[in-house]
């Protein structure tokens, strides 16, 4: 199978994480292409998007005019897997407020059944790097980076909580959307980004696959034997 991998380009981690996902497919053996998206066009082609770290006010707000957010939220609903990195798991969340302002008027997904705490570990200067465990989803160790982290309040009843740290809720799964607060793309450990490849079924093969086959059920047409009675007449 090959997929077709997005990161959405507006702001923020986008190398880092087209790298850290092709190194995923790579260790996982499936064949796809991993590039950066802006456009609604562009978008609408994805078997799978991730947005990044970074700013998620801005970025929300450059999807918002672009119209390229309908798309996102449209796709994710349709069952696109999607990968919310820190800024991106922000704005996949259904509420968000800030530790210090309160809340946040920023455009939101609200797709993720879950309220988000915005530097819920400090700013800046408070950045740092950390063991993470996800024993329900197969991680029993990785490496992640909190800068600016966001932490997970609250969650919905179909969400499930995938790791802890200092008692905090920072990585969450529901149904086709992966969240975490941390940048798992600094650290050279591809375990989250290898999961994400997993739960991403190319959409364009599973429709060849499925499509089969016209048959022609027009019988043949038969050919009149019998001669032509000749006219003899001159």
């Amino acid at each position: 199978m090959s997929v077709n991998i997005g990161v959405l380009g507006m702001q923020g981690d986008v190398a880092e994480n087209i790298a850290a996902t092709r190194a995923a497919l790579g260790r996982a053996g499936i064949k796809g292409t991993v590039r950066q998206v802006k456009t609604p066009s562009e978008i609408s082609k994805l078997d799978a998007l991730i947005l990044p770290g970074g700013e998620s006010t801005m970025m929300g707000q450059m999807s918002l005019v672009n119209g390229a957010i309908k798309t996102i939220k449209d796709k994710i609903q349709k069952g696109m897997p999607v990968f919310g990195i820190c800024a991106g798991l922000i704005l996949l969340s259904k509420n968000a407020k800030d530790r210090i302002v309160g809340k946040m008027d920023q455009p939101l997904l609200e797709l993720l059944d879950v309220r988000v705490e915005r530097n819920a570990f400090g700013r800046q200067r408070d950045s740092f790097e950390a063991e993470i465990t996800a024993q329900p989803i197969g991680i029993p160790k990785s490496r992640g980076v909190f800068i600016r982290a966001p932490s997970i309040e609250g969650i919905g009843k179909d969400v499930q909580t995938v790791s802890k740290f200092n008692e905090k809720v920072v990585a969450v799964k529901q149904g086709n959307i992966l969240g975490v607060a941390f940048h798992p793309e600094l650290t050279g450990d591809v375990s989250w980004h290898r999961y994400f490849v997993s739960m991403i079924k190319p959409q364009n093969n599973q429709k060849q696959q499925n499509q089969k086959p016209k048959q022609n059920n027009q019988k043949p047409k038969q050919q009149n034997s019998k001669p032509k009675p000749q006219n003899n007449k001159k």
